[in-house]
């Protein structure tokens, strides 16, 4: 078997449409083994480095929620890859969410959002999020922000006009779009650098695009087909989380407890697992998927041929463990002054 992925298995995810803007400025162009991949980035909202030093801002400013204490970032931590380390967060008003927090590395090339793909973009998903989770206030945090010097002068360079619902939402998207993860050991291996990876890792890596068969639903660059499997996670409950059939989301029986494959780039950082993040550790997420998932009246056909194939021992997963712990990226972040 070969070792790297032949090139046009790194191209199935570039993106085209007339729909969509052009890619960012040099200066925001995309890391290592990330270079093929276009962002979706909506007509209406082109990508400046304005925007993404404002919405940066944002996401880290607690006066865009109801209490005043929480913000973006309270869920979603840059040294976790912007997620939370909880299989659950709190909500604004104290409430338990239902969902793990998913990292925001990246998302700025999925066409679908949250767990479910409820939310068709990521401006929309901001909005939600922003409403649902942090408790915003739309109209009165604009108003607020107004009234910051330093705020209404950033809105006015990068919107060309006063913070409002929208203009705040394409800033917090802005951010978002251009958090890209790439440059790992993994991506330096397949550029030539024979040493970047551990021989366990190459292990895994061959594991991961053979026997174990997990690039069918993960594939490159990108690590996630974008598409949605029921793994059987969660599947055992009194009242079972139906996931993408949700009327809100795609609205079709046959996704009942099929949840958004997630991406892997990052995935040391990001435990607890899966959407309920109900598994611990990377090693017992292996476990769980090298297995095929859990059994289950809607299970994946995917999968279901997985748990039917050879099984994977354990030095097997610990190796895929190796592998994937090698796509962790290199992603420089500098904490946002906000303004007074």
């Amino acid at each position: 078997m070969p070792r790297r992925f032949p090139r046009f298995v790194s191209s199935l995810f570039a993106i085209g449409s007339a729909a969509l803007a052009q890619a960012p400025a040099d200066e925001m162009k995309a890391p290592p083994g990330l270079d093929g991949v276009q962002l979706i980035v909506p007509a209406d909202n082109p990508l400046t480095a304005e925007k993404v030093q404002l919405g940066k801002q944002l996401f880290f400013d607690p006066r865009l929620s109801g209490s005043g204490t929480m913000s973006c970032s309270t869920c979603h931590l840059p040294e976790q890859a912007f997620t939370d380390g909880k299989a659950v967060a709190k909500k604004d008003d104290g409430k338990d969410n239902t969902r793990n927090s998913p990292t925001m590395h990246n998302v700025g090339y999925l066409d679908r959002l949250y767990w479910d793909g409820r939310a068709k973009s990521l401006e929309g998903n901001v909005l939600a999020a922003w409403k649902a989770q942090i408790g915003g206030k739309p109209e009165e945090v604009a108003k607020k922000l107004a009234a910051v010097d330093d705020y209404s002068k950033a809105f006015a360079k990068a919107f060309g006009g006063p913070p409002s619902e929208d203009t705040i939402s394409k800033a917090l998207a802005s951010f978002l779009r251009n958090l890209r993860s790439g440059g790992s050991a993994y991506d330096r291996w397949q550029a030539g650098e024979k040493d970047a990876m551990s021989e366990a890792a190459i292990s895994g890596f061959e594991l991961f695009a053979g026997k174990a068969g997990c690039l069918v639903c993960h594939t490159p660059p990108l690590f996630t087909d974008r598409k949605f499997h029921n793994a059987g996670i969660g599947m055992a409950a009194e009242k079972p989380d139906v996931g993408a059939a949700a009327k809100n989301a795609f609205d079709d029986a046959k996704l009942t407890g099929a949840f958004k494959t997630p991406t892997l780039r990052d995935v040391a950082k990001t435990a607890p697992y899966f959407h309920d993040g109900s598994a611990k550790t990377l090693a017992e997420a292996v476990k769980i998927m090298a297995a095929g998932g859990i059994t289950n009246p809607h299970h994946d056909p995917l999968l279901m041929a997985r748990m039917a194939g050879e099984k994977l021992t354990d030095a097997e997963q610990a190796q895929l463990v190796a592998f994937l712990e090698s796509l962790t990226g290199k992603v420089a972040f500098e904490m946002p002054v906000l303004p007074k």
